[in-house]
C-alpha cells in the first residue's frame, strides 16, 4: 500500500510534467516548419492586395448595375 502512494504523484507535479513535454513537442513541431522566405511573402501579399481590389471593383460594379435597375423598376411603377 505504501508502495502505491508513493508512485502517485500530486497534482503540480503532474502538471508540470504534461506541461513540460508540451512545450518540448511545441519547440520540435516548429523546428519542422519550412517558413516562406521574405521575397515570397511580399509577392503574396501583393496577390492577395490585387485580388481584394478586383473582388471589390466587380462587387461596387454589380451594385451599381442592381441599383440602377432597382430605380428603373421604381420609375415604372409610379
Amino acid at each position: 500500500m505504501a508502495d502505491k502512494a508513493a508512485k502517485k504523484q500530486n497534482f503540480f507535479v503532474r502538471t508540470g510534467k504534461g506541461a513540460a513535454k508540451f512545450l518540448r513537442d511545441v519547440k520540435g513541431e516548429i523546428k519542422k516548419v519550412v517558413w516562406p522566405t521574405p521575397k515570397s511573402v511580399f509577392k503574396n501579399t501583393g496577390v492577395v492586395l490585387a485580388t481584394i481590389i478586383v473582388m471589390g471593383l466587380f462587387i461596387f460594379c454589380l451594385d451599381t448595375v442592381f441599383i440602377n435597375l432597382l430605380k428603373l423598376v421604381m420609375d415604372v411603377s409610379q
